[in-house]
C-alpha cells in the first residue's frame, strides 16, 4: 500500500494506516493518534473556506471565499487552501522560508502574514500535480457519538496503556 491523500490534498496518509487490507475504512480507535487526528480535523476542514480568500474577503464576505481543495501544516494549526492559492502557499513554503515552519504551530500565522501583506507566487509557479478524488469519501469516524467528541477522543492520550 502506498500514501494517499484523502479529501483534501496535502495531508498524505498511509492506505495501511487508514485501511484494512479489504480495503474497508478502519475503526478510528484502530488508527495511531496522528491518523486518527487528521482524520478527524478533515471532517471539520472539508467545507471551511480558503485561509486565502478568507483574508482578502473577510468574514462579512464568506460566500465569496473558494472552497477548500488542500490543507497543509499541523491539526488546528492547518493552513486550508483553494485550488486558486494553493500555488501561493507552496512558492511561500518552498521559496520565501516557509519550511522554517514544518511541523510548528506557527505555521499558520506565518504564512497568513505573508500572504496579508502582498506575498504572491509569480504567475507562472509551478506547483504539484494532483490526482483528485470524491471528498465525500472522507471516513467517517466510527465509534463516537459525534465529530467533537471523536477529536477530544484522538487528542488524548491515556498513559495506563503504554508499554514502556
Amino acid at each position: 500500500m502506498g500514501k494517499v491523500n484523502i479529501a483534501l490534498r496535502g495531508w498524505r496518509f498511509d492506505e495501511s494506516a487508514v485501511f484494512t487490507d479489504d480495503g474497508d475504512i478502519k475503526p478510528i480507535d484502530e488508527m495511531d493518534q496522528q491518523t486518527r487526528e487528521r482524520v478527524v480535523r478533515l471532517r471539520q476542514l472539508i467545507d471551511s473556506p480558503c485561509h486565502a480568500c478568507w483574508l482578502i474577503h473577510g468574514d462579512s464576505h464568506l460566500d465569496a471565499c473558494n472552497d477548500a481543495a488542500a490543507v497543509y501544516g499541523e491539526p488546528l494549526s492547518e493552513v486550508v487552501l483553494c485550488e486558486e492559492h494553493e500555488p501561493d502557499f507552496l512558492y511561500w513554503f518552498r521559496e520565501q522560508g516557509g519550511t522554517d515552519y514544518r511541523g510548528e504551530a506557527e505555521l499558520q500565522d506565518a504564512f497568513h502574514e505573508w500572504f496579508a501583506d502582498g506575498g504572491r507566487a509569480p504567475d507562472d509557479y509551478e506547483t504539484v500535480e494532483h490526482v483528485d478524488t470524491d471528498q465525500a469519501a472522507v471516513p467517517s469516524v466510527s465509534g463516537t457519538g459525534s465529530a467533537a467528541e471523536a477529536e477530544q477522543e484522538a487528542q488524548s492520550v491515556d498513559l495506563d496503556n503504554l508499554d514502556i
